[in-house]
């Protein structure tokens, strides 16, 4: 058998892991340039006597996320990290080990059977997004062959990137450009 290099997505931003999705806030927001700073627009008296909106900026990969529809900058800032999260979950990748690979302690401990259980709005879905579709993308596309390596049925896999519309359109995308048919929404 010979050697196929990994599919590497050319649309993506190809990092060293770990995937800045599946770190620690803390970490990343060490990671980002954090700009507080008034809205515009229509909104009440109070709208722009704080500056409470909050920009982020992944300084390694340049993807940004904003919050401003709080008067709290604390809930704001949690917003901008969770938005940034689920961005970089998209456009982001890293190339997983192929010889023995095996699914992160986190996609272990949400896995029940071939069952993946998260739901789209806990802290948990952006890294678990990550890990999927960065498995997703260097079996070209291949859903089926990256459930099997994750320990969970195809359905389970394409529901878990159906959740977030961003996601599910990349991966329809990617599939269209290899030659695959589109995943039914």
């Amino acid at each position: 058998m010979t050697y196929r290099p990994p599919f590497i997505d050319p649309a993506a931003i190809t990092i060293d892991p770990p995937h800045p999705a599946t770190i620690e806030v803390e970490t990343l927001l060490e990671q980002c340039d954090l700009e507080l700073g008034k809205r515009r627009g229509p909104g009440g008296q109070h709208r722009a006597a704080v500056a409470s909106g909050v920009h982020l900026l992944h300084r390694p990969t340049g993807i940004e996320a904003q919050a401003t529809e709080r008067r709290s900058p604390a809930v704001n800032q949690s917003r901008a990290v969770r938005r940034l999260r689920l961005r970089l979950a998209v456009k982001v990748r890293t190339i997983p080990v192929r010889s023995n690979f095996a699914p992160s302690e986190l996609w272990q401990r949400r896995r029940q059977g071939t069952r993946i259980a998260v739901n789209p709005d806990h802290a948990d879905y952006p890294a678990l997004l990550a890990e999927a579709l960065d498995l997703v993308v260097v079996r070209r596309w291949d859903l089926a062959g990256a459930a099997g390596l994750l320990g969970v049925t195809m359905s389970q896999l394409s529901r878990l990137i159906r959740q977030h519309p961003a996601a599910f359109a990349k991966v329809n995308e990617g599939r269209v450009s290899v030659g695959l048919s589109r995943l039914r929404s």
